[in-house]
C-alpha cells in the first residue's frame, strides 16, 4: 500500500497504529479500451483491506481519487465486493471510504455491472453487518446509492459532494442558489447524512461508533466493563425534558452519548449510549435545543413530523435487527398540523409504529413530559409492546390537553366553567397516577434517580426472548 495516498494516509489514521493489511494490491484494471493500459491503474483505485478499532475487527475500502479518479470500474468493483464476502464470512463490519468520480466510462456496461454488483453485496449484508459510509470527495449519480444502502453515513463538511443529480441540472437551480450535494443540505435536508465534520474528527467520530456497535447481528458479547456509578442520581434531569439529547448524555455511562442524525428532524433525537456498560439505542421527543452555555437555541414544537418519525423508524429497525435495546424518552402532545406534512404524517407514524411494535429486543420506556393522544401511543407506549414503562411524577398521560378538553365537552359554557372542568379533568384524566392504576405505567419514579430504574429495567429484560408470527417480511 501507497503511504502517500489519501486514500491510504485515511485508512492509518482510520484503524489502530500498525493493524492493516491490506487484500489485492497488485490488482489493476484488465480493460485496454479508449487507451487504457492496466499498469497505469495501481490498486485499480481502490485499497482494500482488513484491520483493528480499538481491538475490533473491521473490513476497510478506501477510494484512491488520484488513480483515474477513484472511478468504479470492474476490478475495482470486484475488490470491494471481495471484501464484503469476507466480512459476511467472519461477522465484522465494512467502512468504505468515499472518494470517487463515480462511473469508469471507458469500461462501458462492465462498470454498470460492477455496480450492482456492490448493490447486492450491500443489500445481503444489511442487518447482518454494521455497514459504515465515509465521504471525502465526490459521491455522484449510482454511487449516490452506497451511503443510502449501508447504515451510517459521515461526510466532510467542505469539499465532498453527495447527489444522484448535481445540483446544476436540477430545473430551476444553480448551485450558487441551493448546492444540493453539499454537507449541509445532505445532512439537513435529505436526512442522508449522520455525521458531518472535517476528515479528522469524521475518522475519530468512526471509530467512537464502531466502540457503540456489535461485530454483527449475532454478537451478544458487545459490552464494556462501566467506570460510571450505577445509581448515580442526577438533580438536573428534572431541566432536560426540552432537551432530550441533553437528558439522554446526562443519563449514559459517563456521560457519553453518540447521536446520530443530528441536523435532520431535530424534534426527533436517536443515538447511542452505554448502560452499564451495554450499548442501548435511544429515541426521544425534543422541544427545544440547549447550547454550549445551557441556554435555548431554537423552540420546537413536541409533536411527531413526517422527518422525525421516518428518522425514528429507520433507527429503530436497525437496533432490532442488530440486537441493540431500545430506550425512548416520551414527551409528544400530538401530530405536525401544516398541509405539507399531512400529505405524509399518517404514512410516516405507521411506520413508526411498526418499527416499535415489530421490534422484539428489550424496550422501555420513560414519560418524561406530555404524552397525549395517539402520538403517545406510536411512541413505544405499553400498548404496542413496550416491556416497561416508567413515568416522571408530573408527566400528563391522557387523550390531550386539559382545556382542550373541557372546552369540547362544555362547549358554550362560560369561563369560570371551563377552568373548573379543566382543573379537574387534569387531575382525574391526565394524572399520571391514573394510568398507573390501569397498568400502563409501571413505575413512577424520580427524575434523578432515571439511571438507575432503567438500568435496572435492561438487566431484567436482557434475556427477554419473543417470537412474531410466521412470514416472509412484514409489507409496512
Amino acid at each position: 500500500m501507497s503511504t502517500t495516498s489519501k486514500a491510504s494516509q485515511r485508512i492509518t489514521a482510520l484503524l489502530d497504529d500498525n493493524s492493516f493489511v491490506e487484500i489485492g494490491g497488485l490488482v489493476t484494471a484488465r480493460a485496454t479500451d479508449f487507451n487504457m493500459k492496466p499498469n497505469e491503474t495501481p490498486s485499480d483505485g481502490c485499497i482494500t483491506g482488513y484491520g483493528v478499532i480499538d481491538g475490533n475487527l473491521v473490513y476497510v475500502y478506501s477510494q484512491d481519487a488520484a488513480v483515474m479518479n477513484g472511478t468504479i470500474g470492474e476490478m475495482h468493483a470486484k475488490k470491494i465486493s471481495n471484501l464484503y464476502d469476507l466480512a459476511m464470512k467472519t461477522g465484522a463490519p465494512v467502512i468504505g471510504l468515499i472518494d470517487s468520480a463515480g462511473l469508469r466510462l471507458q469500461e462501458a456496461t462492465d462498470a454498470l455491472a460492477a455496480f450492482g454488483e456492490i448493490y447486492l453485496k450491500q443489500t445481503m449484508a444489511s442487518g447482518v453487518i454494521p455497514q459504515i459510509t465515509a465521504i471525502f470527495g465526490t459521491c455522484g449519480g449510482g454511487l449516490g446509492l452506497f451511503p443510502t444502502l449501508t447504515d451510517f453515513t459521515f461526510m466532510e463538511e467542505k469539499n465532498a459532494k453527495l447527489f444522484v443529480n448535481s445540483p446544476n441540472a436540477l430545473a430551476g437551480n444553480v448551485i450558487t442558489k441551493c448546492d444540493s450535494s453539499s454537507a449541509a443540505f445532505q445532512s439537513q435536508e435529505s436526512g442522508i447524512v449522520d455525521v458531518v465534520g472535517d476528515e479528522a474528527s469524521i475518522l475519530s467520530g468512526i471509530r467512537a461508533l464502531i466502540g457503540f456497535l456489535p461485530a454483527n447481528n449475532e454478537d451478544n458479547l458487545n459490552y464494556d466493563d462501566c467506570t460510571d456509578d450505577l445509581n448515580r442520581a442526577s438533580a438536573e434531569l428534572a431541566g432536560c425534558v426540552g432537551d432530550t439529547a441533553m437528558a439522554l448524555r446526562v443519563l449514559a455511562d459517563n456521560y457519553n452519548f453518540f447521536e446520530v442524525k443530528a441536523g435532520y428532524a431535530k424534534d426527533m433525537v436517536t443515538g447511542f449510549l452505554k448502560l452499564n456498560g451495554v450499548t442501548i439505542g435511544a429515541v426521544a421527543n425534543r422541544s427545544e435545543v440547549l447550547d454550549a452555555e445551557g441556554n435555548v437555541s431554537e423552540k420546537l414544537d413536541a409533536v411527531l413530523t413526517k422527518k422525525g418519525c421516518e428518522k425514528a423508524a429507520d433507527f429503530v429497525n436497525f437496533c432490532d435487527a442488530f440486537g441493540i435495546p431500545v430506550l425512548t424518552l416520551t414527551n409528544v402532545k400530538g401530530y405536525e398540523a401544516t398541509m405539507c406534512s399531512e400529505k405524509g404524517i399518517a404514512k410516516a407514524a405507521a411506520k413508526l409504529t411498526y418499527a416499535f411494535a415489530n421490534a422484539t429486543v428489550p424496550k422501555v420506556n420513560v414519560i418524561i413530559g406530555k404524552a397525549y393522544g395517539t402520538a403517545y401511543i406510536v411512541m413505544n407506549s405499553k400498548a404496542i409492546g413496550a416491556d416497561i414503562t416508567m413515568a416522571w411524577p408530573d408527566a400528563e398521560i391522557g387523550t390531550m390537553d386539559s382545556r382542550l378538553a373541557a372546552k369540547i365537552m362544555y362547549d358554550g359554557q362560560g369561563a369560570d366553567v371551563i377552568d373548573e372542568k379543566a382543573a379537574e379533568y387534569k387531575e382525574l384524566a391526565l394524572n399520571v397516577k391514573s394510568a398507573a392504576k390501569r397498568g400502563y405505567v409501571d413505575q413512577i419514579v424520580d427524575a434523578a434517580d432515571t439511571r438507575k430504574y432503567v438500568i435496572g429495567a435492561f438487566e431484567m429484560l436482557f434475556t427477554k426472548s419473543e417470537g412474531r408470527p410466521a412470514k416472509k417480511h412484514g409489507t409496512v
